[in-house]
């Protein structure tokens, strides 16, 4: 099975990884479960990130940080516009990607590996993730997404 899910409108591909859970604002979330609990790794979806323009500047909040669920955990400048991203779960943050502030371009040039932003502690991994798309689920609402751009261009 491909590891991505691929969507091509004009001279634009978006891909959408197969093996995260997604929020209809952006953001994709990577689990890793151990006995000491869920660490959840985030970042910004392809589609986000080429709809959002290159990121000049990439701006998360620190490490230790205690976040709710709706809480901002990044924001991205672009030349475009500047996007806050809202956290999907509860937790802390445990780690944040320091290639991110020589190199904000990771966002655009690999947003599923090098360009991820944040590692969260999760506090309930479970109650969270019953609310989070699948990765069809998301390609799905992506392309509902793009097909209504396209109907709204004149």
């Amino acid at each position: 099975m491909p590891g991505h899910l691929e969507a091509t409108i004009d001279k634009f591909t978006f891909k959408v990884a197969r093996n995260r859970f997604y929020t209809r604002d952006g953001v994709w979330l990577l689990p890793s479960i151990s006995p000491a609990g869920v660490t959840v790794r985030m970042g910004l979806t392809d589609y986000l990130q080429q709809h959002s323009g290159d990121a000049a500047f990439v701006n998360v909040k620190q490490t230790g940080t205690a976040l709710k669920a709706g809480d901002e955990f990044a924001e991205i400048e672009t030349v475009k516009v500047n996007v806050g991203l809202p956290s999907p779960i509860a937790g802390s943050i445990i780690e944040t990607n320091k290639g991110l502030e020589l190199n904000p371009e990771f966002v655009n040039q690999d947003p599923y590996g090098k360009g991820w932003l944040v590692a969260i502690k999760a506090a309930d991994w479970e109650g969270a993730s019953a609310a989070l798309l699948d990765a069809n689920a998301y390609f799905q609402f992506m392309r509902t997404q793009i097909d209504q751009e396209l109907k709204d261009t004149p």
